[in-house]
Parts: structure tokens; C-alpha cells; sequence
């Protein structure tokens, strides 16, 4: 047994923890857990922890269910809110075959692969995610807690503190913040951790939303990141900033360019831009997703690139121009209820085809593109992303990039989860169609 686990043991012992949860997602992104005693940790961190897979959504089939959750030991945390009723801890883990072998269903594993193209090439990916939630009273409807806009302070609110406790939260479990403040729509928030390496960012993301959903129901209320809960007001984005390290250097800046980019990064941008149709379904993952890509929500729509126009799909932050560790790209359209693992991975992947095979990044595009007309879109070539969750199933589908990227087990099992979400929404008979046919036809 390594110095780590030996570590863990100790701290375990004298913290008399009492639980220690497992922590794994399906191909969704959701949260999967599996509990143990203190007495079978030190057999778990030798030989992983047995489970079915064959219930778990994208995993094993029946007749080949038997898979092992083996935890990352340099994961471990105390959750911060158990304390009085005895410590519980948690790691994550990677998912393995019964011959210790990677399981080609698990998002970590898909996202570890991915990394390792990067490294090979001498790289580091970084990112950095803008968490946005909306509070609601319950999650029966949507009742706000606030009418609050744009980094607005409201005395004595009840949201406000949800927020900074739950930021105190991520601090004492290891995730550093950078800010946190309300948001545009009302009773919606951002919590924005610090730029960090893919890998731990996903396991980030992960905690953040256990955390937010946690305090919330601690305060007796609800946190959701549903793309776009409410109508005719702004949804729940996760806009990635982005940047390949080489060592200590930013490979992504250039001082003598005008938009202080290295080739590197414009190949890189190239290629997310290219791709982003195919691999929209990854990053934009549920039916609800699309109702947020609409025109006048600060949400992108078209397909292009600039500096300071906010109504693009890629934006090139001027906060700190010439700053070389602060040059990097934002991609707009992904939201915060996808699979981190999932979706940095066709991130990085896109990015890196880009810059392999050397594409050409387009001229960027500072008109406001929300008021632009339609023909002078199309005058311009630019095309927009997909419509809807069908759509972005099509072009996924069709997709060897994507398949590549994924793997083919969960390719193949994501693009039937996601046909069969469809259709339960395709058949449903909506509030407005009654009012608006019943009464007509």
C-alpha cells in the first residue's frame, strides 16, 4: 500500500470518520455514490470496490456487469456540513474491468485519454468554468427567491448567504474561488472556481453541484441547473475559458499578434469552431439546452469568434490585454447541467484536431450579431448551431470525430439515450399547444 493511502488510513482514524463515499458519474454526468465503513477502506483502496454496472445508465450490459470502483486516493475530502453527525468523506473514483483494466464507459477514464494527447504533445489543459444556478422555493415550480439583476447586492437575503456559505464550503473542500454574484436573471447565481488543470476541474464541477444543491436544501430550498428554467428571462450558461499550457508558459499568447494569440491558439479556436455543430450534443447534452441557445439571452447562436462581442460563440477576453497568463478563449454555449468529463473532453480534442491538421481561424466578428439581419448573416457565411436536441443528435450521430473522441461504448450508448430522450419529449402534449389549439381547432 502506497504513502497516500497509508495517509488516508491515519486520517480516517483520528478524524473518526464514520462514512466514506465512493463518488463516480454515469455517461450523463450524474452522481453516483456507493458507501463503506472504515473497516473495509483499507481493502477498497487495495483492490477497488465490486459493484453491478448493468444499472448504472451507459455502463455495462447484463451479462457482462461485474466492474470496480477504484478510488483516486488524492480525492479525498471531509465534507464540510457532516461534521456533527459524525465525519463522511469522499473520493472519487475511476471505473475498471475485473482485470484492473480501464472501463471504457467511465467519463473520467474518456477524459484522462484525451489528456494524455495533450501531454504527449507537452501540453497542459486548463480551464476555467463560470458555474450559473437559479434558486426556486421548491422544485415543483419555479417560484424565485429574489428579483435581484446583474451583481446586485440585496440586503438580508436569503440567497446571498446560500451563496457565500456554500462558497466557504469549496474553500474548506479545496476548490478555490474566484467570485461569486448574482446574476441576470432573477433568482440566478455564479460561482466561478479558479482557472485549474481539465481533470480536476471536472471533479470540481462535479462537487460544486452536490455542494449548491446541498446548502440549498440545508436552507430549505431548491438549486437547479436546468439550462433554461424560465421563460423570456436569461438561462444558465457555463462559459469555459481555456488554454494550453507548455510548462510554465501560456501557449496560447503571442505579444507581437494584435489579438496577442499564438498561431497555436488560433488553430485551436479554429478548430472548436469547426467541429462544434458535431460535438454540440455533448456539451449542450439535453432538450432543455436549446431552448436556452436563442437570440437576445447573452446566449451564442451563431457560429463565430471575437474579442469583445458577447453575442459570439467564441470570445477572446480583453480583461488583462498582454497579460500572458491571462490570454485565453472562452467558448459560450455549453451549459452547466453537462458532463464535465464529457464535454472537456471534446473541448480539448476539437482544439487539438485544429491544430494537427492547421485549420485556418476565420475573420472575427465584432457586430452585435443578435441585431444583425439575416441576410447579411448568410452574405457573411456564418452558420448557426443546432436548433434543437434532434438536430444536434443528427450531426453527432454522423460524427467519426466525435465517435473517436468518446470511444464507441459510450458514443454509441449516449446517442441512443439521447434518441430516446427525444421522443419522450417529442410525443408530450404541452400547455401550449392546449391553450393555444384546444380553443381553436
Amino acid at each position: 500500500m502506497n504513502k497516500a493511502s497509508l495517509d488516508i488510513l491515519k486520517i480516517v482514524r483520528e478524524k473518526k470518520v464514520k462514512t466514506i463515499q465512493l463518488w463516480f458519474v454515469d455517461i450523463l454526468g450524474t452522481l453516483k455514490c456507493v458507501s463503506i465503513t472504515p473497516k473495509e477502506l483499507k481493502p477498497t483502496l487495495e483492490h477497488g470496490k465490486g459493484f453491478d454496472g448493468s444499472s448504472i445508465t451507459g455502463f455495462a450490459e447484463a451479462e457482462e456487469s461485474d466492474i470496480i470502483a477504484m478510488p483516486d486516493v488524492t480525492t479525498f475530502k471531509i465534507l464540510p456540513w457532516a461534521i456533527e453527525e459524525g465525519p463522511v468523506a469522499r473520493m472519487f473514483c475511476d471505473i475498471l474491468n475485473p482485470d484492473k483494466t480501464p472501463y471504457p464507459g467511465d467519463p473520467r477514464y474518456v477524459l484522462k485519454r484525451n489528456l494524455e494527447q495533450a501531454q504527449k504533445k507537452g501540453f497542459t489543459f486548463n480551464v476555467g468554468p463560470e458555474m450559473e444556478y437559479f434558486y426556486f422555493k421548491n422544485s415543483k415550480n419555479t417560484e424565485i427567491l429574489d428579483e435581484g439583476t446583474y451583481f446586485e447586492l440585496i440586503p438580508n437575503d436569503l440567497a446571498n448567504d446560500m451563496r457565500n456559505k456554500t462558497v466557504r464550503v469549496l474553500e474548506e473542500m479545496g476548490i478555490a474561488i474566484e467570485a461569486s454574484h448574482h446574476e441576470v436573471a432573477h433568482s440566478q447565481h455564479e460561482i466561478d472556481p479558479a482557472y485549474s488543470d481539465a481533470l480536476s476541474m471536472a471533479d470540481n464541477i462535479i462537487t460544486m453541484r452536490y455542494c449548491i444543491k446541498e446548502i440549498a436544501q440545508q436552507y430549505g430550498v431548491y438549486a437547479t441547473f436546468m439550462p433554461k428554467p424560465l421563460l423570456g428571462h436569461n438561462g444558465s450558461g457555463m462559459h469555459t475559458h481555456q488554454s494550453l499550457f507548455k510548462k510554465e508558459r501560456n501557449a496560447f499568447y503571442d505579444a507581437k499578434d494584435k489579438h496577442h494569440l499564438s498561431s497555436l491558439a488560433k488553430q485551436f479556436i479554429a478548430g472548436q469552431l469547426k467541429h462544434i455543430r458535431e460535438f454540440s450534443l455533448v456539451v449542450c447534452q439535453w432538450v432543455n439546452s436549446y431552448k436556452r441557445l436563442v437570440s437576445g439571452f447573452e446566449a451564442p447562436v451563431y457560429i463565430s469568434w471575437a474579442q469583445k462581442n458577447r453575442t459570439t460563440l467564441i470570445r477572446v477576453p480583453l480583461y488583462r490585454i498582454g497579460n500572458e497568463n491571462a490570454t485565453r478563449m472562452e467558448l459560450r454555449c455549453p451549459d452547466p447541467a453537462a458532463n464535465p468529463y464529457l464535454a472537456f473532453s471534446v473541448m480539448l480534442a476539437a482544439g487539438l484536431r485544429g491544430m494537427e491538421k492547421e485549420y485556418v481561424l476565420p475573420a472575427p466578428i465584432e457586430p452585435n450579431l443578435y441585431k444583425m439581419q439575416m441576410s447579411e448573416i448568410e452574405k457573411r457565411n456564418i452558420s448557426s448551431l443546432p436548433l434543437n436536441l434532434f438536430e444536434a443528435i443528427k450531426e453527432a450521430e454522423k460524427s467519426e470525430f466525435v465517435k473517436e473522441t468518446l470511444g464507441e461504448h459510450i458514443f454509441l450508448r449516449f446517442i441512443l439515450n439521447k434518441k430516446r430522450e427525444w421522443e419522450d419529449y417529442r410525443v408530450q402534449i404541452t400547455s401550449f399547444e392546449l391553450e393555444k389549439y384546444l380553443p381553436l381547432l
